[in-house]
């Protein structure tokens, strides 16, 4: 009897491995869309490319530096939402105590709470209103397909006000400078030429990048 049950034992760890590496591969393909849709990357890559722009240089520092100081930030915003999805998810997962099914519900449970925290309740309302869908009465009623765009309208919202804030020293130095030219009848001489020296100098003084990666940090708190 043992041994009739021994082949099928071992069938049964062969489909569950192989189960296992099918969702880890389905992960890896969707992760850049997870990635921009669900996490605080959004957010953080607009405000660093718009601080490029408030300079004035458009290639410095270039895009895979952007992209990388955005994804270790992110990694820092999303380390408690992480370590929760590992312990009660992936961890139980990989070792075989929960099933695929179980693993996305607790996967779910924490990104949409850090979700939920991030989104306005307007940016919700509209989501639901588009989707056509009656009034939810509860969190829980709210679908991911109506959460996630929601998240993305807040996160872009967001990113927008701190670049506002962030391209308002950067505006005052090229009217300074563009006034100091005209006054001077240096009209051919171009105003970037004089004032990108003059915002980097000052960016490097006040420390500028621990300023914006602090409150870039800081307002997912």
């Amino acid at each position: 009897m043992s041994n009739k049950l021994k082949p099928s034992i071992i069938a049964a760890g062969d489909t569950n491995q192989a189960l296992r590496v099918i969702l880890g591969l389905t992960v890896l393909a969707v992760l850049p869309a997870i990635l921009v849709s669900m996490t605080a990357f959004l957010r953080i890559i607009i405000v660093l490319s718009m601080l490029r722009h408030a300079i004035g240089m458009q290639e410095t520092p270039p895009n895979s530096a952007m992209i990388g100081l955005a994804l270790f930030m992110t990694l820092f915003t999303m380390a408690p939402t992480m370590q929760t999805i590992n312990d009660q998810a992936f961890q139980p997962f990989m070792s075989g105590k929960i099933n695929a099914e179980v693993a996305y519900e607790k996967t779910s449970i924490p990104m949409r709470e850090f979700m939920v925290r991030q989104t306005r309740e307007q940016d919700l309302a509209l989501m639901v209103e588009l989707s056509k869908s009656k009034p939810p009465e509860t969190m829980d009623d709210i679908s991911n397909l109506q959460l996630i765009p929601a998240f993305m309208l807040s996160e872009l919202r967001a990113a927008f006000q701190i670049g506002f804030v962030i391209f308002l020293p950067f505006l005052l130095i090229d009217l300074v400078v563009s006034s100091i030219l005209m006054a001077l009848g240096m009209m051919m001489m171009p105003p970037i030429s004089i004032a990108l020296p003059l915002k980097i100098l000052m960016f490097v003084l006040i420390d500028g990048w621990s300023l914006v990666l602090k409150a870039l940090v800081g307002s997912f708190h």
